[in-house]
């Protein structure tokens, strides 16, 4: 929805670019192109981007595959992930003004040069770090959030096997299970391994060379599964898990073993805002860093689509409109 400006909006341009897709497809799907720029409707502010980041589940909403769970009105912008500054700010909004640097989770829009986004979704960004890196916490930190401490329960002392730690969500759950006080256990590749161990992982298992069978030194109290896996090796996993313990999927769904009472729950992350400012509090704090392995023109969102399903994406990748660096 949109709605006309106020004679006090600054000047703006009256069209912009975003990368839509406008039906289902492969990566070629994914269009740059222009569109008029939104203004903000009752509840909203109107974000300048400063960069969207990149979620590997985005191909499979670009690919239609989320389609029974996830529907979008086609043509789609792209793009969950938001860190810019308000330009507008439109009615009933009293949270934020002109010139705020936010960060927030969006049901899309965010691949563009601007996003009309619901105020409420919005958070005060980090002061610690740059405003585009910003981009890379709200998804993948609020999945690991939840996975650590709503689903995982982790505490002090326990000893927690992150399966999958190279990713965006990895990184965070790492750097989140140490933070508690857990022994960290983590699989990762050896391109990923010195971030992992930076991130709090106290050993790393190379998933590319040792079956996780044969390198984990005991079970653990809870394994977080980050990665697709076959129906196959998910019926292993179990098996890692200490009698008694726990297992949380945001992937592949991992069935529970009840003859040793190890129980299993796969989850789909929701946005919260509160956490989200938790994880901004850690951030400037010094306790959660970010891990940003690439930034990239948004108009090569195509080309991280392709990359990704490739297996060569690796920790956060952001996209930032128009490629240029972004001041604001």
């Amino acid at each position: 929805m949109t709605t006309s400006r106020s004679p006090q909006s600054p000047r703006l341009p009256l069209s912009m670019k975003a990368a839509r897709i406008h039906q289902y497809g492969d990566a070629s799907a994914i269009r740059y192109e222009d569109v008029p720029l939104p203004a903000p409707a009752a509840g909203e502010v109107l974000v300048r981007v400063a960069a969207t980041a990149f979620n590997p589940t985005e191909t499979a909403l670009r690919a239609g595959l989320l389609h029974g769970f996830l529907p979008v009105d086609l043509p789609f912008t792209l793009g969950w992930d938001v860190a810019g500054v308000v330009t507008e700010v439109g009615p009933g909004v009293r949270d934020f003004a002109i010139g705020d640097r936010v960060v927030g989770r969006l049901d899309g829009g965010a691949g563009a040069a601007y996003v009309a986004a619901p105020a409420r979704l919005l958070a005060a960004a980090p002061t610690s770090v740059p405003l585009a890196h910003a981009a890379a916490l709200p998804v993948a930190g609020l999945t690991a959030w939840q996975a650590v401490f709503e689903h995982g329960r982790v505490k002090e002392g326990q000893r927690v096997l992150v399966n999958g730690a190279g990713g965006g969500v990895g990184g965070f759950a790492t750097q989140l299970a140490a933070h508690a006080g857990a022994d960290v256990t983590a699989t990762a590749s050896a391109r990923s391994a010195a971030a992992v161990r930076r991130q709090g992982a106290r050993r790393i298992l190379d998933y590319t060379t040792t079956p996780l069978a044969e390198g984990l030194p005991s079970p653990v109290d809870l394994l977080l599964n980050l990665v697709p896996v076959t129906t196959k090796e998910a019926a292993k996993l179990p098996a890692l898990v200490r009698p008694g313990g726990h297992i949380v999927s945001i992937a592949t769904p991992i069935p529970p073993d009840p003859v040793r009472s190890v129980t299993s729950q796969h989850m789909v992350a929701r946005n919260d805002v509160s956490q989200l400012e938790e994880l901004i509090a850690l951030v400037d704090g010094g306790a959660v860093t970010l891990d940003i392995t690439e930034t990239r023109p948004l108009e090569e969102l195509a080309d991280v689509h392709r990359s990704s399903e490739s297996g060569g994406v690796r920790g956060k990748v952001l996209l930032v409109p128009g490629g240029d660096s972004f001041t604001g």
